[in-house]
């Protein structure tokens, strides 16, 4: 059989029954076969039932859309209906359209009934978008075969199907990739929806690091602390996901989050309090903190002050130091970030830079090729390849839309984002396209723009991000370990609050470190933060400063409302396009010079932000030892070049320099 829009069938099941009272002869209801299919295309997922004299015939299909009147229609589709059956919901939304919901409402006839989705010449095929999929009714144990009632949004109820020939289980195992059931505690016969949406790509899939089908059969045991385990894939999804849609889930208690987080994200070691009134603390005194204020940005005289009769950059230091505190003109940007990044040496030499600039462009245009040589034959075995287009073509249409760059249709700007992303697949294939990284793209080809400058300094800016967006996220557990290391240091009375309130993981800065605050400030704020946190001044980790910077800025509202765990979240989410870069930076600025000049921080906080080990034991220490001791064994001596620290702690591929020993000293045995 056909799939609408020619996607991939999943699922194809023969002997699924409608029985209808319509037309009963002597009291029995009329038996009407068909196929039921899962179809997969694109990044949405279509349940598609036809009866069997009607599987050839998509004019037929009966769909569930929604007028202008937020009413149900059912109406026969086109092919052309079948292909977009979800366009109105291409909107993009502030998280990465993680969960679509469309509300839909029973139209009404004239006399009041309401109107059958089945109409009087036996058209009983129909389709619906698992988006759109509200609940699933079983039938009791024990009564032969089974059938399955689908609720849509706003309680749209479906004709019962009943699996003459079986293949119920399956169909719930295949839906279970899609989506996150959970048994209605009201009824037990009732498995409620919790939409995951599979764009929201490999990397936060994974942070279950288990299959879906093996979280369905725990949300069968218990329905919120299972779904927490899902650990913010993205803020906005966690809270719709906590919310629910059984109300008697939102009535669970929040306690048990920490240990289900724990569960789920291995080695993310972040210490949680039993009791927050009975904790023991030993606080040090980490001084009184600097008054720092920001200067003007470096200006095109002053930058070219610093380049000598052959191209080279002087005084790189100071260089560096001017950007951190000020940023760089607009003007500038172009050419100083292909420094920043590692694209360019600092010590070249205008020829060496001409002659690496050629060489980088043949080798783009051969990777380029690769992929637009690929026929469609060719890619219709290649699936690997094809999710990745999908997925990028996806979210290239809703990047930064807003911005004049990449405003309105057939903007050659989302056509250099699509080729430098797919182009990024054939240079590291193995990671791909994952989603997040055409936010960390536009802000740089909006700068470069040139499409073989941009491509090679999103390279070196996901050579410091590639952890973030690994199958396993070892630089998102690392961060947020870090992160709490630090948070505490500076407020270990925030940090027992945040953890009484089950918000001690930190989730909600989730989003802030995966695409670098790329959605909290404006573009052009977003612009200067992101040269600011290249300088790698005045310490290893900056960026988690900013954050202790930010939440520090938060914490009087948040503790005098007594937030909690719903309201902290939400909160946060709240500040996006709310915050003044020039402010947040000063304060992260004054608490690294705050702890630099302390003279007993504890150990771990040394090895976050890069300082020589001056630092003592402390009572936050949560490092372990034996890890702790390989690292100082193996780590560089003082005094001679290292390769410059990347903001999520990996090391950059093209940038060494001679670091300033009061900046990334590595910590000593």
């Amino acid at each position: 059989m056909a799939a609408p829009g020619q996607g991939k069938v999943v699922y194809d099941q023969e002997g699924v029954f409608i029985h209808s009272s319509c037309g009963k002869i002597e009291g029995q209801d009329t038996l009407i076969p068909g196929i039921l299919c899962v179809i997969e295309k694109d990044e949405e997922v279509v349940v598609d039932w036809r009866p069997l004299e009607e599987t050839l015939d998509s004019s037929n299909i009966l769909c569930a859309v929604k007028d202008s009147s937020s009413v149900v229609e059912w109406t026969p589709t086109t092919k052309e209906r079948g292909m977009h059956l979800t366009d109105h919901q291409n909107s993009y939304e502030a998280e990465w359209d993680m969960v679509n919901t469309v509300s839909f409402k029973k139209k009404q006839f004239t006399n009041g009934g309401v109107q059958s989705p089945l109409n009087s010449q036996s058209k009983w095929s129909f389709l619906f978008n698992l988006a759109d999929l509200k609940s699933i009714k079983q039938n009791k144990e024990g009564m032969g075969w089974s059938y399955f009632v689908f609720c849509l949004k706003d309680d749209v109820v479906l004709p019962a199907l009943h699996f003459h020939q079986g293949g119920s289980e399956l169909l719930l195992e295949c839906l279970a990739k899609h989506v996150i059931f959970c048994e209605s505690e009201q009824d037990g016969r009732i498995l409620l929806v919790n939409c995951q949406n599979k764009s929201l790509s490999q990397s936060f899939e994974n942070l279950l690091e288990e299959s879906t089908y093996n979280l369905y059969q725990k949300l069968k045991k218990d329905p919120y602390t299972a779904t927490m385990a899902s650990f913010s894939k993205v803020t906005n999804y966690l809270y719709d996901t906590i919310r629910g849609s059984d109300p008697v889930t939102q009535q669970r208690p929040h306690q048990e989050m920490a240990e289900f987080l724990g569960d789920a994200i291995q080695d993310l070691k972040i210490n949680q309090q039993e009791e927050s009134g009975f904790e023991v603390i030993t606080r040090i005194d980490v001084g009184t903190r600097p008054e720092v204020h920001r200067t003007n940005p470096l200006s095109t005289a002053e930058w070219e002050a610093h380049v000598d009769h052959e191209g080279r950059i002087c005084n790189v230091d100071h260089i560096k130091n001017m950007i951190f505190k000020g940023g760089l003109c607009h003007a500038l940007r172009k050419e100083v970030w292909k420094f920043l990044l590692g694209y360019f040496p600092w010590d070249s030499t205008r020829e060496e830079r001409a002659q690496l600039h050629k060489r980088k462009t043949d080798e783009y245009f051969r990777m380029k090729l690769q992929w637009k040589s690929v026929s469609e034959e060719q890619e219709k075995r290649n699936s690997k390849l094809r999710d990745y287009r999908s997925l990028i073509e996806k979210d290239v249409n809703r990047t930064d839309r807003t911005n004049k760059f990449y405003e309105g249709p057939d903007n050659p700007g989302l056509n250099l984002l699509h080729d430098i992303l797919m182009t990024y697949c054939m240079y590291d294939f193995d990671l791909g396209y994952v989603q997040g990284m055409s936010d960390l793209l536009s802000p740089v080809l909006y700068v470069m723009e040139n499409e073989v400058d941009a491509f090679w300094c999103f390279v070196s800016y996901m050579d410091q991000m590639h952890q973030n967006f690994e199958e396993q996220m070892q630089g998102m557990k690392l961060q947020l370990v870090n992160l709490s290391t630090l948070l505490r240091l500076l407020d270990s009375g925030f940090c027992s609050y945040l953890e009484s309130q089950d918000s001690g993981y930190l989730y909600f800065c989730f989003r802030w470190l995966l695409i670098r605050f790329k959605r909290e400030f404006n573009f052009q704020d977003t612009l200067r933060l992101w040269e600011v946190i290249w300088t790698d001044l005045p310490c290893q980790n900056f960026h988690l400063l900013i954050c202790c910077a930010i939440l520090e800025s938060e914490k009087q509202i948040i503790m005098e409302q007594h937030f909690g765990f719903n309201e902290i979240l939400k909160h946060i989410n709240e500040l996006s396009m709310k915050l003044d870069v020039n402010d947040v930076l000063s304060k992260a600025e004054a608490i690294s010079l705050q702890m630099m000049k302390c003279k007993d921080l504890p150990l771990n906080v040394c090895d976050v932000i890069g300082l020589k080990n001056n630092g003592v034991a402390g009572p936050y220490e949560t490092t372990n030892e034996e890890s702790r001791a390989k690292k100082h064994k193996n780590a560089t001596p003082q005094y001679v070049p290292v390769p410059v620290i990347a903001a999520n702690g990996t090391q950059s591929a093209a940038t060494h320099e001679t670091l300033p020993n009061s900046f990334h000293t590595p910590t000593s045995a």
